[in-house]
């Protein structure tokens, strides 16, 4: 069966690369017994080898035109549960067998890669890793930290839920149609930060409002949130830009906030 036509609406790049493939496979280990997901699928090139290395492999796919190629790669084999539904809207707990934690695997459409994330990360109780195709750009405001130019409010939501491990980098030609883009493989593991979060719907509030006017200070882009008394009572410089902060320190305006109006 020939490869599908790749829709642009999905952000779809196949992949195709049997050397990247491999490396992808060796990063996961994937093991029988475990509950796995893999996250846009498309016609199979990562779904077929996973597929020999698990008892059961669950697949969320939105494209209903590249299921049959899907099912040819895989020898539609009764090992391979197909959920049609879009990844941001999914219930991944609710895929897994009781009490199973999950491995996401996925080539990650680009065009919602971000939102994405967020929406896996609201199941990172229930998660036990996840192994990402990413834009390489995405991957570097990913694992960048405080005064780097990549660090931002992805940046820092991902430093208070999870490690997050660049493994290595992707060329476009591993891909039908090659992106213009440059791509990296992720690693992330959900855990509790070593420092308190009492809130986190404010601590995000405040990471947002923060980096939405990253340039200026923290007195200006918080002021609606804070004083500059407020801002330097939790040990922060009101004159700082929120490229400076910490996880820990951004965790620590939000629980200020958060105790003011308990």
């Amino acid at each position: 069966m020939s490869t599908p036509v790749a829709k642009k609406r999905f952000g779809q790049h196949f992949l195709h690369d049997p050397y990247v493939i491999d490396r992808i496979l060796r990063s996961v280990n994937p093991r029988p017994g475990e509950a796995i997901i893999e996250i846009g699928p498309g016609p199979g090139a990562l779904t077929a080898p996973l597929l020999k290395r698990v008892d059961k492999l669950t697949v969320v796919e939105l494209d209903r035109d590249v299921i049959p190629h899907l099912r040819a790669a895989c020898g539609e084999s009764e090992k391979l549960e197909i959920v049609m539904a879009d990844a941001l809207k999914v219930d991944y707990a609710a895929l897994a067998p009781a009490g199973a934690p999950l491995r996401l695997v996925g080539n990650l459409p680009y065009n919602i890669s971000t939102p994405l994330l967020f929406h896996v990360l609201s199941f990172a109780g229930r998660v036990q890793d996840m192994h990402f195709m990413l834009q390489k750009e995405v991957v570097d405001r990913m694992c960048a930290g405080p005064d780097d130019d990549a660090y931002g409010r992805l940046s820092v939501a991902l430093a208070a839920r999870a490690e997050v491990v660049h493994l290595f980098d992707v060329g476009p030609g591993a891909f039908k149609p090659p992106p213009k883009v440059e791509s990296a493989v992720v690693r992330l593991v959900p855990r509790r930060p070593d420092f308190e979060i009492r809130d986190w719907a404010m601590f995000d509030r405040v990471v947002t409002a923060a980096f939405l006017q990253r340039r200026k200070t923290l007195s200006n882009s918080l002021r609606q949130l804070f004083t500059a008394d407020e801002i330097r009572a939790a040990g922060i410089d009101p004159q700082w830009r929120a490229e400076r902060l910490s996880a820990a320190q951004f965790a620590a305006l939000a629980n200020r906030l958060t105790e003011r109006i308990a």
